[in-house]
């Protein structure tokens, strides 16, 4: 079965990355598996207060996904699986792509300032050539109603 790969984190533009890829499994007969990277503690001399922090950041995203993973179940009739990962976004994406060979499209959602897509966007566009597997971008403002309509 192809898998949608969309990244969870703190962003706005991450909704409609989830909503897409959800439709787009939903209509395909796909999955979805929802990343979520934890970024290196900046005090590891703490190790401590890393692995609380650590554990909280966990119980966030747990949360967050059960959310996405609620409307994913009962709206679209998708059930995803979280991934949670931790080190450099850009290189854990790479690596989960390499490990799971059932991924077929890596979803990210684009920011809608004037300021750029972002970055996340911005280190995989860079990256793009040298992928196994296409990147779907999508709009950080776009439209359920256009979502739905383009899924």
């Amino acid at each position: 079965m192809r898998k949608f790969l969309v990244v969870l984190d703190e962003t706005r533009e991450c909704l409609n990355a989830m909503r897409f890829a959800a439709m787009r499994a939903a209509h395909s007969g796909g999955g979805v598996v929802i990343l979520s990277v934890i970024p290196p503690e900046e005090y590891q001399h703490w190790m401590g207060v890393a692995d609380l922090m650590r554990a909280e950041a966990r119980e966030r995203i747990e949360a967050h996904f059960e959310v996405f993973a609620k409307w994913m179940r009962d709206r679209q009739g998708v059930n995803p699986e979280l991934v949670i990962r931790e080190g450099d976004p850009v290189l854990e994406i790479l690596a989960q792509v390499r490990e799971d060979s059932d991924i077929g499209v890596l979803v990210l959602g684009a920011a809608s300032e004037k300021s750029g897509p972002g970055p996340l966007v911005t280190q995989m566009s860079r990256t793009s050539g040298t992928l196994p597997i296409p990147i779907t971008i999508v709009p950080g403002d776009m439209s359920k109603e256009r979502l739905e309509a383009i899924t």
